[in-house]
């Protein structure tokens, strides 16, 4: 249980890693969809190979939409960093979606187990939120709670994936709360996005 759940928790760091270092990319105008330098986050963490080639994309135009406890949240690729990306970890393969936006003051991440296909449901393995209201405030962290359901945690669905300019379209639902505990309120997470190369 606790190796399933450092696995999620590794994961989502390197989403995040990924994210930040596409961001700082995007931000100096550096969008190579060609290079293929591998990123290392940590000598425990060097098993993972997030490359920026086949499967791993930097949006330049398209949205990320989410909506939790009544808002809706929406990352622009045009402006904001967001990245659709395939890692493997030894013999486990996982593909997600990660976003900040420009301002670097709110982040998303969501992921599945497998590789991304065309007309695919698969079940959420892990998400996280956080956003930042003001400087006077803390940062606001949603996790993938663990007390929603009986394996029930979310699905992803993809509709379109890697077809000319489109990286990817789809829609998501799972269930996130504040913190791990039993007891805390957990919201419903719904979101849509349509990512394109350019």
């Amino acid at each position: 249980m606790n190796s399933i759940r450092f696995t999620k928790w590794l994961f989502s760091a390197l989403l995040l890693i990924s994210v930040t270092i596409s961001s700082c990319q995007k931000d100096e105008n550096v969008k190579s969809m060609d290079s293929t330098k591998s990123i290392a986050a940590a000598d425990s963490a060097s098993t993972m190979s997030i490359t920026n080639g086949p499967g791993n994309f930097l949006a330049g135009k398209g949205t990320l939409k989410i909506t939790i406890e009544d808002s809706t949240y929406t990352f622009d690729a045009a402006t904001d960093s967001v990245a659709f990306i395939n890692v493997r970890s030894g013999d486990s393969k996982y593909f997600g979606i990660t976003a900040i936006n420009k301002a670097h003051t709110m982040s998303f991440g969501i992921s599945s187990v497998g590789f991304a296909a065309a007309n695919m449901n698969s079940k959420v393995a892990g998400s996280q939120f956080l956003f930042k209201l003001d400087d006077k405030n803390p940062v606001l962290q949603y996790t993938l709670t663990k007390y929603g359901g009986k394996d029930d945690s979310g699905k992803i669905s993809i509709e379109k994936y890697n077809n000319d300019n489109l990286i990817a379209k789809g829609t998501f639902f799972t269930f996130l709360a504040k913190d791990d505990k039993a007891n805390s309120p957990f919201y419903r997470v719904e979101g849509s996005f349509e990512l394109q190369l350019k």
